[in-house]
């Protein structure tokens, strides 16, 4: 299997997967446990909590681990909303259904307004537009993608910091796509709030982190033990959260290496397809810009582009049509449908790791050759 859905997620690392049965085989004390076994799974955490928060340049107490990226948005959201005052929420169309349906069940339950920032055909936010609804919107909460899972369109989040604590709201950035390939410093986009996933660089699933700005107080989403500093109980994942640490610790290392190999690669990919396939349409300038891991292409009807992914899927290649986050459905993306993509013809998220190679690259255009 060629494996190119590195967006939806990630293959374990081997030092990953090393340290983590190391952890499952010794540390099996419950955290909150005072006993010797406990405190050692204890002292795993902390440090853990220590790697990640020193990595992207916060205090620890402002790490609180969760399951998911998907837990981690609906406590902020909610916290925010219930505790913070929050009365307005402002998004962009092309947010991950996390975020989207979240604000849909908030609003049910609060007298909350919701507002779409403006978007171009790129995914590009319009940000006069963004200005003018912060400026007519006290309490307001912005939150948006650093960078898009299914385009790879990076947002210039410190900008949109900036313009947020100009009308003194609140700034709640989805690091899911960009934690462990692009090297973030929180203390230079300055988020009130972001949150991360490990299954998505190279570390477990089930383990993530919300980040909660030491300047603001959330009261819990899920009560019980009081554990995470009563923001989030349940026992914790200590496997999962090891795992987690030791997936930064190895993307942090090796980042401009993998940075500079997988950029080559996605460069590859693009004049493969280029040449063999020149109606190809590349969504949101994917082929010259955005994350430099992800190409997304819709195939117009010049092709035999019928049961395209399902095909690929046969030659052994293991692709996206968009978000792999909506229980294996495979509707019409949100997110090209936002940027005025033609939706009836099919798409696919190429998305790439450093477990990639040029030789796998060749197969899938030679693979697309025969299909097409």
């Amino acid at each position: 299997m060629i494996y190119l859905d590195n967006a939806a997620t990630t293959r374990l690392d081997d030092e990953v997967s090393e340290a983590m049965l190391g952890v499952i085989r010794n540390n099996y004390g419950n955290p909150s446990s005072v006993h010797a076994l406990g405190r050692e799974s204890r002292v795993l955490i902390e440090e853990s909590r220590n790697t990640i928060a020193g990595l992207i340049k916060v205090r620890p107490s402002e790490i609180y681990f969760t399951s998911s990226a998907t837990e981690a948005i609906s406590t902020a959201l909610y916290g925010a909303v219930r505790d913070l005052g929050i009365t307005h929420i402002i998004t962009s169309a092309i947010e991950h259904h996390a975020v989207l349906h979240t604000i849909d069940a908030i609003r049910k339950q609060f007298a909350v307004q919701h507002s779409f920032v403006r978007i171009d055909k790129n995914a590009q936010l319009d940000f006069d537009h963004l200005e003018e609804l912060l400026e007519g919107n006290p309490n307001s909460l912005v939150i948006l993608m650093h960078a898009n899972n299914e385009t790879g369109t990076i947002y210039p989040v410190s900008k949109i910091s900036k313009l947020c604590k100009n009308y003194n709201a609140l700034f709640l950035t989805d690091t899911v796509q960009t934690l462990g390939k692009l090297n973030i410093g929180f203390d230079e986009i300055m988020p009130d709030f972001a949150v991360c996933s490990a299954h998505k660089f190279h570390g477990p699933k089930g383990a993530g982190f919300l980040y909660v700005s030491g300047r603001y107080s959330i009261k819990p989403f899920i009560s019980g033990g009081g554990q995470e500093r009563d923001m989030r109980s349940g026992t914790e994942n200590i496997y999962g959260i090891a795992g987690m640490a030791k997936a930064f610790e190895v993307a942090y290392r090796d980042m401009e290496k993998n940075t500079v190999y997988i950029s080559k690669l996605k460069s590859y990919l693009v004049q493969k397809l280029r040449s063999a396939f020149p109606e190809l349409i590349f969504n949101a300038g994917s082929d010259v810009a955005g994350l430099y891991n992800i190409v997304n292409v819709s195939v117009p009807e010049v092709y035999k582009n019928e049961m395209l992914l399902q095909n690929l899927d046969i030659n052994g290649i293991a692709v996206s049509g968009g978000s792999a986050c909506s229980s294996g459905t495979t509707s019409v993306s949100h997110v090209l449908k936002a940027i005025y993509a033609d939706t009836d013809i099919p798409a696919i998220r190429f998305s790439l790791s450093k477990f990639n190679t040029e030789a796998e690259l060749e197969v899938v255009v030679q693979v697309l050759k025969r299909i097409l």
